[in-house]
């Protein structure tokens, strides 16, 4: 399971009426790359046949059974304070991470 908090749920529903495609959801991510490893992304995306849609908080999402290995457990938040961090995953999965809170390992 991955949890949206609710501030992530405000920005992603923003999102969605600015930038996704005609029946895009949100897809959530992990691809190799990054400084750690592995580095987390999100996108509209259409559906395609082996993607899962979950749902949380209302807001469904996309994810590939791989991710979700990677994922699973994992909470998305959105941080727009002073420090401008943008979404944030924690990740109970990652042994470590880079300063920059987009890779893990």
């Amino acid at each position: 399971m991955i949890t949206l908090t609710d501030s992530a749920v405000t920005q992603i529903r923003k999102l969605a009426a600015e930038k996704a495609g005609e029946g895009q959801i949100l897809r959530i991510f992990v691809e190799a790359g990054g400084c750690s490893g592995f580095e987390y992304g999100m996108s509209f995306d259409d559906k395609k046949e082996e993607d899962q849609v979950l749902e949380s908080n209302g807001v469904s999402f996309l994810i590939d059974a791989t991710s979700l290995e990677y994922l699973d457990g994992s909470e998305v938040d959105f941080d727009d304070g002073l420090s401008g961090k943008g979404f944030d995953i924690r990740n109970p999965n990652a042994s470590s991470t880079c300063g920059c809170g987009r890779s893990f390992n």
